[in-house]
């Protein structure tokens, strides 16, 4: 079983060199291939001073295509995907990989909670009921990006999602086609968005993505 681990990244200096050292730790991990998705700061150096191989992109393009690019690039039966900004707490992927290597599931998603969490909620309880709609199944962390998943549900899917609505798109159409997805509590932290201008930004295009990926079922 080889195992490549995709991180999308946009913007993630002084974060994703931390996660690409912690996923070297792991021995299960075979390839790390970064994206950096058109960053303005110091992304791109920084995870290729840590080991990463790095694809660039010259603009922003969104998650959904740099989760596209990184598993057009990789070449591993198993794919992990991971948030830029789960530094140290990276290392835990360990269970998510050994939970498909054990055939307990064709996609295993981390399921945590950031500390000190802020804002109303209306994105996470969108893609609950998105998908609970869509699959008649509830999800703890409908927003997770931490998921390890065999190849074939990935070459199985169309996932012409863009944007932020990659996790609930993939969850959606994995269920939909009869693939065992299941959570795991890990006890995982990244960057926690506050009250301000720019998360609330973060957000609204989170809802957005989420809304046109309802609007015109793309999964």
């Amino acid at each position: 079983m080889r195992v490549s681990a995709i991180i999308p990244a946009y913007n993630e200096e002084g974060w994703v060199g931390k996660t690409v050292l912690a996923l070297r730790e792991l021995s299960e991990i075979n390839e790390i291939i970064v994206v950096d998705d058109g960053s303005t700061d110091g992304t791109y150096l920084e995870a290729w001073n840590a080991g990463a191989t790095v694809c660039r992109f010259s603009s922003n393009r969104g998650k959904s295509r740099a989760l596209r690019e990184g598993v057009a690039l990789a070449r591993g039966d198993v794919l992990a995907f991971v948030d830029a900004d789960l530094c140290e707490t990276a290392l835990q992927f360990r269970r998510l990989i050994s939970c498909i290597a054990a055939d307990r599931a064709d996609m295993a998603i981390a399921s945590f909670g950031a500390k000190g969490k802020r804002g109303l909620g209306l994105v996470r309880a969108l893609a609950y009921w998105g998908i609970r709609y869509h699959t008649g199944q509830s999800m703890n962390t409908p927003l997770s990006g931490q998921r390890v998943l065999k190849r074939v549900l990935w070459d199985s899917l169309n996932f012409r999602a863009e944007g932020f609505a990659a996790e609930v798109a993939l969850t959606i159409e994995s269920l939909k086609k009869g693939f065992r997805v299941i959570e795991i509590p890990l006890e995982m932290n990244h960057r926690v968005w506050g009250n301000d201008y720019a998360s609330f930004m973060h957000r609204g295009g989170q809802f957005y993505d989420l809304i046109k990926l309802f609007w015109k079922k793309e999964y």
